[in-house]
C-alpha cells in the first residue's frame, strides 16, 4: 500500500516535548490540553500484540516531536516501519540523523512493550536499503517481560533546570551501560558553556529558529488542534502570551521582549545542569544511528527508574554550516577517533511537579 493510502487506525498517539515554565508550574485545570492527553491514558488499551505495543512505542522521544513514524501492519505478525519524509526537519536536520534516532526510540519501545505479552520482535532493519522501510518487525512468542516497562508512563524529557545537587557515583554506575556519564565539574562546566552556545547558534540562524518557531504550538488550543510539535504552554508562558511578549514574530526577532526572555529561561535551565550523558558509535551509518535511538530510549527509562531526569541538548551534533565550529569542537572533547556523537543529554534531578508528558497525533497506519 502507498504511503498516500494511509488511514488512522484507533490508535491515538505521538506527542512533543513541553517547555519549561520559569516556575516549573502545573498547568492551570483550564488550561491542561485534554485532547492531547489522551493517548498517555489509552496506552495499552487494545489486545492484539501489535496495536498493543505500538499504543506505547507512539509516546517514544523524537525530534522536534515530529512522530515521523508510519506503520504498515502487514501480515498477522508482522509490523512494517517506514520514515515519514513529509516530517523531516531539512534545517535542523539535514540529513534525518536525529529522526533516525527518534525511529530508534520507537523501536526500542515497541519491543518493550511487546514483551510485556509474551512476544520477542525480530527486526530486520533497511531490509530494502536507505530508500525502503526502516525496519520489517515479526512478532513472536517467548520473550520475558523487560523490567523496564514499568516506568514508561512516567518518562519524560525533563526540560527544566535541575536541583543544584550531583548525581551520586552509585547511580552514574547503573547508567554505565547504556551512556558515558560526565560528571567531573571541569568537564561539565566545557560542556554547560557548548550547549549554550550551540543553542544560540540555532536561535540566531534565522532558517533553523523558523524551522522551530513554525513547528510551536501557542496555548491549549494550538496545543489539541496539532499536539505535535514543540508546546508553548503552561500559566506562565501563557500569560506572556495575553501581554503580547510571547508570539511567533517575537520569538524570530532578537531584539524582542519574548526572544531575551525565551533566552534567559533556556540559560537558566542549561546553567542548572550537574551532569551529561553522551552517546556515541563507532560509525554514522543508519543502522548506527537506530542503535543510538534504542540505547537512548533505555537510558531515558532507567533514569526514570533510578528517579533522575534526563533532557537532550544535540543542538551542537547538528550538521547546519552555521553549527560546524561547535559540532568540531563537541566531537573533540566527547568521541574517540573516527567516532559519531549521537546523543548529548543533561543529566540531574528534575522538579516533581510540572513535567508534563508529550502530546499525541493519531497514529499514521498504511
Amino acid at each position: 500500500m502507498s504511503i498516500s493510502r494511509r488511514k488512522a487506525l484507533g490508535i491515538i498517539g505521538g506527542g512533543t516535548i513541553l517547555a519549561a515554565t520559569a516556575g516549573g508550574a502545573l498547568f492551570a485545570t483550564t488550561r491542561t490540553p485534554t485532547k492531547a492527553l489522551a493517548p498517555w491514558a489509552e496506552a495499552g488499551g487494545y489486545r492484539e500484540p501489535r496495536r498493543r505495543a505500538l499504543s506505547y512505542a507512539i509516546l517514544a522521544p523524537n525530534p522536534h516531536n515530529r512522530q515521523p513514524w508510519l506503520v504498515d501492519l502487514g501480515p498477522a505478525d508482522t509490523v512494517i516501519l517506514h520514515r515519514d519524509k513529509e516530517r523531516d526537519l531539512p534545517h535542523t536536520d539535514p540529513d534525518a540523523r536525529q529522526l533516525t534516532i527518534g525511529l530508534g526510540c520507537f523501536l526500542e519501545l515497541m519491543v518493550i512493550a511487546a514483551s510485556q505479552t509474551g512476544h520477542r520482535v525480530e527486526l530486520d532493519l533497511l531490509p530494502q536499503g536507505e530508500d525502503g522501510p526502516v525496519a520489517h518487525a515479526r512478532f513472536a512468542e517467548g520473550a520475558a517481560p523487560d523490567p523496564l516497562f514499568d516506568h514508561v508512563l512516567a518518562r519524560r524529557s525533563c526540560k527544566e533546570p535541575f536541583e543544584d545537587r550531583a548525581v551520586p557515583p552509585a547511580l552514574i554506575d547503573h547508567l554505565a551501560p547504556f551512556a558515558d556519564i560526565i560528571s567531573d565539574p571541569r568537564q561539565v562546566a566545557e560542556l554547560r558553556e557548548l550547549t549554550l552556545e550551540a543553542w544560540m547558534v540555532e536561535a540566531h540562524t534565522r532558517r533553523t529558529m523558523k524551522e522551530s518557531v513554525d513547528l510551536m504550538r501557542f496555548g491549549k488550543r494550538e496545543i489539541n488542534a496539532n499536539p505535535d510539535g514543540i508546546d508553548i504552554g503552561g500559566a506562565f508562558l501563557e500569560a506572556l502570551m495575553v501581554a503580547g511578549v510571547l508570539s511567533r514574530e517575537a520569538q524570530l526577532d532578537p531584539q524582542s521582549t519574548g526572544f531575551r526572555e525565551g533566552i534567559r529561561i533556556y540559560e537558566e535551565m542549561l546553567k542548572a545542569t550537574p551532569a551529561y550523558a553522551v552517546l556515541t558509535s563507532p560509525g554514522n551509518g543508519r543502522k548506527d544511528q537506530i542503535a543510538a535511538g534504542r540505547r537512548w530510549l533505555r537510558l531515558n527509562l532507567m533514569t526514570t527508574s533510578l528517579g533522575l531526569a534526563l533532557h537532550p541538548v544535540s543542538q551542537a551534533l547538528q550538521e547546519f554550516p552555521e553549527m560546524a565550529p561547535h559540532y568540531t569542537r563537541a566531537h573533540r572533547m566527547l568521541a574517540k577517533e573516527g567516532e559519531t556523537v549521537q546523543m548529548l543529554g543533561r543529566l540531574g534531578y528534575g522538579p516533581t511537579v510540572g513535567r508534563s508528558p508529550r502530546w499525541p497525533l493519531e497514529t499514521r497506519i498504511l
